[in-house]
């Protein structure tokens, strides 16, 4: 009984030992350095919070309601730049560009028609962030994010159901993992963007066909969301 005792008290150390073993650390100064510099790609999701007011047309009788319907995965890609504030906090500036769409279908109440709008967009931001990052162990380091991000929509359409308004602004929360390579260092990261500016044009002088107008009209608003997984290469 003592040697089971014994060996099952050796085998408990040699595992503590080995989760404290201290690996050969990879680009070890990297962190130290003033300024970073990188390049990042990734994908993401966008998303609209429509609020529906139950509008109810004067002319036609209808009433109709909005939705996001279904989500399609789009493209970002950006350069990195980023400043060492102290040995936990950088200050880091990503300028992105982000090709998307969303699409949205509309239904009819009383008929059951439904109609449908691609809103596709390519997006000019400047997302500015504050990291804060854990201690590092071994070749990782956990962080978490908090920024805001100003975006610029260069492909708004007119003569559509709906018209957003081609400036946003979002508060971003993320969080992610530097993996130290041999030869470069890898970030994947998951970031949640929530808009802050109602983006519907409510003024809605660009319409040509009038009856467009009451998919307008059955809205108070639209803010945007998005979902973006990128991967950093530094």
């Amino acid at each position: 009984m003592k040697r089971y005792l014994l060996a099952i008290l050796c085998l408990l150390t040699l595992c503590q030992t080995h989760a404290q073993e201290q690996k050969v650390q990879h680009r070890p100064y990297i962190d130290q350095r003033k300024f970073h510099w990188g390049f990042f790609f990734g994908l993401h999701m966008q998303d609209l919070e429509l609020k529906n007011n139950g509008y109810i047309d004067p002319v036609s009788g209808e009433q109709w309601y909005a939705e996001v319907d279904n989500y399609n995965p789009g493209f970002s890609v950006g350069v990195l730049g980023e400043m060492r504030l102290n040995n936990y906090m950088a200050l880091r500036l990503t300028p992105t560009m982000h090709f998307g769409q969303k699409h949205i279908a509309f239904h009819e109440q009383v008929s059951g028609r439904d109609s449908t709008q691609n809103i596709k967009s390519t997006y000019i931001s400047l997302p500015l962030g504050l990291k804060l990052s854990g201690p590092r162990h071994n070749n990782y380091r956990p962080y978490f994010l908090v920024g805001v991000n100003p975006m610029l929509d260069l492909t708004t359409k007119k003569q559509k159901a709906l018209l957003m308004k081609p400036f946003d602004c979002y508060i971003e929360i993320g969080m992610g993992c530097d993996f130290y390579l041999p030869f470069f260092k890898l970030i994947p990261e998951l970031k949640f963007c929530f808009g802050l500016v109602d983006i519907l044009q409510k003024k809605r002088n660009d319409l040509i066909d009038s009856s467009l107008r009451k998919f307008t009209n059955s809205l108070d608003g639209a803010s945007s969301k998005m979902i973006v997984l990128t991967l950093y290469f530094e």
